[in-house]
């Protein structure tokens, strides 16, 4: 079957819509998508029947409310669609009060103290903007998830809240250029999904990965990523036939599912999508998560998602790729031919710098995890700090206009690859740079530090909110102007001098770039979640966002509280299990290897007592020195589990002053052991298993 044949049919899509609705019902409900229209009970009747009929049809037995809570993943309770009849048996119906309304229990799911626990009721409702699907023979309306109170519990009502909010500023700047026919602006995001896929018998044997997603302990293989053969390198047959049946099923869910290819480490890869609406690439990726696991596993595979699965090599994680898009499909953060004579490209442009400037702190805040802290800052991965690269054109142009100078652009310059029949072509405008955590590249932004298990809502809700609160700032203050022209030079001009200080083309990595970005520069380094979690419920960013209706003080106290209970929790289960593999494991293992050693050491001094024996008497000389660090070690790190408490923000602080840096030996420690011990006594998979089986 081809491709188009398929694609999305397992969606109840704009097509199905338009074939089994009336043109009544499908109009009336368009008006409620595009319009913010409200949707009468007959309409959703119409529809809901409409929808079961099509979901029977391909199979589906349930209805769920597709939900995403505070969890980091999504959630589902499944309804059949049968209902009793009089004569005793069983008829399919679905109503439209149970397609707008789910009541899934709240008070299992993280609420950040909005919820007593014995307050349990809370609300699904259905979000028509992205469409209904069906997957494991279940019917998946994508809804939004709220407490009794109005409260969201989810990532999708605020992202929502945001998107609105960016579209009402979008729409004043338009205006004021002119253009009264785009009716609505909507955020485009196209998020590259970085994973590794290894065995699922090698992953079965270590607890660590079973436990927390990356591996706790093990040294490093003789052969990393020094050689960089396996990026973009040829793809193999197990990970191609991997990859052929992820497409398929993305396919039959709609999902853009584009690129994909080997990334820089051994055994990881990368999974890219066609740019969509910010809120359906949101779902998109959350089910993309999903089903690469479950594919994985019909492969005999695992798919890690965590941020650092693996020491030495890099870690995992999801470039998002934003832009502005207008109704008529005009990308706002396109140059065009003439960047600098585009006033309407170069207002947007500087709106995004001003508001990554003004609210550095909240985009570092939305991928603040345990497991990101310990992928950012290297290995491709970009510092903590945020900056903004836009090459050196676009650099050159804020330049000119801010010093109120000409602009002489140089002509694009081909490229000439030395052999004529290689064609030429124009080089482009700016480089790229792997180190920047926020890259202009070409006609959109790619804000590189999201982790690769994190939802995208949360960085498109900030990023979102930020440009459209900047958008605010310059509406208010251009429409009330009497020479338009003149007013647009002088904000633009002001902009670039007030927010400079953000924009960086040079190497992240660089420690002189540490002192010049937090000591000359003013700007923020958090590099660990806690340090980045302080400032959430800062004035100007509990204002800025109530400002605009995306969170309340309230719902944004409950992610401050959600988000470090996460990272404690996380930290937590990871000290756990390193105890428990190394005192179950990795001492008991290192002890058999000691004892064999010693037996053949006293074997042979009977037999020939002038035998120095320096392997046998050096090696259980420091695996005894190793062993004893370790044990003294870890009860401490047991000690220190024990002792945690205090609030909320004091025991994130104490995970990460006091638990991870034991961790941190215990893991140098153990590394070493390994090495030192004989293969055969190592109680589970090394990196070289791991990383080059599959």
């Amino acid at each position: 079957m081809k491709i188009p044949d398929y694609f999305g049919s397992m969606v109840f899509d704009d097509r199905v819509m338009r074939s089994v609705l009336s043109s009544d019902i499908y109009h009336s409900l368009k008006r409620t998508i595009n319009q913010n229209a409200t949707l009468n009970i007959e309409v959703a009747n119409a529809v809901a029947d409409a929808m079961k009929k099509w979901a029977v049809e391909n199979g589906a037995t349930h209805f769920t409310h597709w939900f995403q809570p505070l969890t980091g993943i999504t959630a589902e309770k499944h309804d059949s669609f049968i209902t009793r009849a009089p004569d005793g048996r069983v008829i399919m119906e679905f109503s439209g009060k149970e397609l707008i309304q789910g009541e899934p229990d709240a008070s299992s799911f993280p609420s950040g103290g909005l919820r007593a626990t014995f307050e349990a009721r809370g609300y699904t409702a259905w979000d028509p903007t992205s469409y209904a699907f069906i997957k494991d023979n279940t019917l998946c309306i994508p809804t939004a998830f709220c407490s009794y109170g109005g409260e969201a519990l989810d990532k999708k009502t605020p992202l929502l809240r945001s998107m609105e909010a960016l579209n009402r500023q979008a729409l004043r700047i338009l205006k004021l250029f002119g253009n009264t026919e785009v009716k609505c602006v909507h955020p485009c995001v196209g998020p590259e999904q970085e994973y590794f896929l290894i065995d699922k018998k090698l992953y079965d044997e270590r607890m660590d990965l079973r436990f927390t997603g990356r591996t706790l302990i093990g040294a490093k293989a003789p052969k990393g990523q020094e050689m960089s053969d396996h990026y973009a390198g040829t793809i193999k047959p197990r990970v191609a036939a991997y990859m052929a049946e992820l497409d398929e099923e993305l396919w039959k869910l709609g999902i853009f599912a584009k690129t994909e290819h080997n990334e820089t480490a051994p055994s990881q890869h990368e999974l890219a999508p066609i740019y969509t609406t910010c809120n359906i690439a949101a779902d998109h990726n959350q089910l993309t998560m999903e089903i690469m696991q479950k594919v994985a596993a019909r492969h005999g595979l695992v798919c890690l998602l965590h941020e650092k699965p693996f020491e030495g090599v890099n870690g995992s994680g999801k470039h998002n790729n934003w832009s502005m898009q207008t109704d008529n499909g005009t990308n706002l953060l396109s140059p065009g031919k003439t960047p600098y004579e585009n006033a309407q490209f170069l207002l947007f442009l500087c709106a995004v710098i001003q508001a990554v400037d003004d609210y550095q702190e909240l985009l570092r805040i939305s991928v603040a995890t345990a497991g990101n802290d310990l992928r950012l800052g290297g290995h491709e991965a970009p510092p903590a700090i945020i900056s903004i690269f836009l090459g050196d054109e676009l650099t050159e142009i804020l330049n000119a206009i801010e010093t109120d100078t000409p602009y002489c652009g140089a002509e694009k310059e081909l490229i000439k690859l030395g052999a004529h029949v290689l064609p030429r072509f124009p080089r482009d405008t700016t480089d790229r740079n792997r180190t920047s955590p926020f890259a202009f590249t070409g006609n959109k932004f790619e804000f590189r530090m999201l982790g690769s298990s994190n939802s995208i809502a949360c960085a498109n809700i900030m990023l979102n909110s930020a440009v459209a609160d900047t958008l605010r700032i310059f509406a208010d203050e251009l429409e009330g102007c009497t020479d338009f022209e003149s007013a647009l030079h002088e904000l633009i001009r002001k902009t670039i001098h007030e927010h400079k200080r953000i924009i960086f083309n040079g190497n992240g990595y660089d420690d002189a770039w540490v002192r010049e970005a937090t000591e000359k520069r003013g700007l923020a380094n958090l590099p660990t979640t806690p340090d980045a979690f302080a400032h959430l419920c800062d004035e100007k960013n509990v204002a800025m966002l109530a400002r605009h209706k995306v969170f309340s003080e309230t719902e944004l106290r409950s992610r401050y509280e959600i988000n470090l209970n996460r990272y404690c929790a996380a930290v937590n289960t990871e000290a756990q299990t390193m105890s428990a593999m190394l005192r179950r494991q990795v001492l008991p293992a290192v002890e058999g290897y000691v004892s064999e050693l010693s037996s053949a050491f006293a074997a042979r001094k009977a037999v020939l007592p002038e035998l120095k024996c320096s392997y046998e008497t050096k090696t259980v000389l420091r695996l005894t020195e190793l062993t004893d660090g370790i044990y003294e070690n870890v009860e401490k790190l047991d000690r220190a589990i024990s002792e945690q408490c205090g609030g909320t923000f004091e025991c994130a602080c104490y995970m990460r002053d006091k638990v991870l840096p034991l961790m941190n030996t215990l893991r140098t420690l153990c590394d070493e052991a390994e090495t030192v011990t004989a293969e055969k006594y190592w109680p589970f998979p090394t990196y070289e298993k791991l990383l080059f089986s599959v």
